[in-house]
């Protein structure tokens, strides 16, 4: 798949973690339904592997469903062999080349410039800014962007509504959004209001995708 044209097209990515793995799956579900069409499903959560071999057969094999948390080389392996078809690190690690080398394309979780150059080297597709918040937010984008002008960041990391609108003006190609975005709908919480914050979310990346 096309990583970057998806973030680009698409310009936002759901971020499922959760300690149920039932909640989780229909959290990725109810998402599709609602039209959050990218979606990464975090390693960290519990029976993560799973999650996505389910939401694989249930969505087909063109959904663009990938594994996040990706820290090693055999996570890399896992997520593939689960039917991720894109790879997330929260930072430069083992798991880009290996995703590379696999056929996967790679968001791969930087904070300073050597970050990103060093990403960049192992074929990184796009550049998860993380944690963007504690960073700096939408003025450590701006600053980063200086540099690195024409490169796809992806802020992650406490982007509520308002910031992820900050931070599509201010250049991102798109944002990252969990708990902001899933609640505790992952946990087996209120899929309604799941329903109201994708809506909510959506509408403010239309808004920053018009001409």
């Amino acid at each position: 798949m096309d990583l970057l044209a998806a973030l680009r097209a698409r310009r936002l990515l759901a971020i499922v973690r959760g300690s149920d793995p039932d909640a989780a799956l229909t959290t990725v579900l109810t998402l599709v339904e609602e039209g959050i069409t990218l979606i990464e499903v975090s390693l960290s959560g519990r029976d993560a592997l799973d999650v996505i071999a389910r939401a694989r057969t249930a969505l087909g094999p063109d959904a663009t469903l990938g594994a996040g948390t990706v820290l090693s080389a055999d996570d890399a392996r896992a997520a593939h062999k689960a039917g991720a078809t894109f790879l997330v690190t929260p930072a430069v690690s083992d798991g880009i080349a290996t995703g590379r080398d696999l056929g996967l394309p790679v968001l791969a979780g930087v904070m300073t410039p050597t970050d990103i150059l060093q990403a960049l080297r192992l074929g990184a597709d796009a550049l998860k800014l993380f944690p963007a918040g504690s960073a700096g937010g939408p003025g450590y984008l701006r600053d980063l962007r200086g540099p690195f002008p024409d490169l796809p960041f992806v802020p992650v990391g406490g982007v509520d509504a308002r910031a992820a609108a900050e931070y599509l003006r201010g250049g991102a190609v798109a944002v990252g959004v969990g708990s902001p975005l899933i609640g505790d709908a992952a946990e087996g919480g209120d899929v309604t209001a799941l329903r109201e914050r994708a809506r909510s979310f959506l509408d403010v990346v239309r808004a920053e995708t018009r001409p």
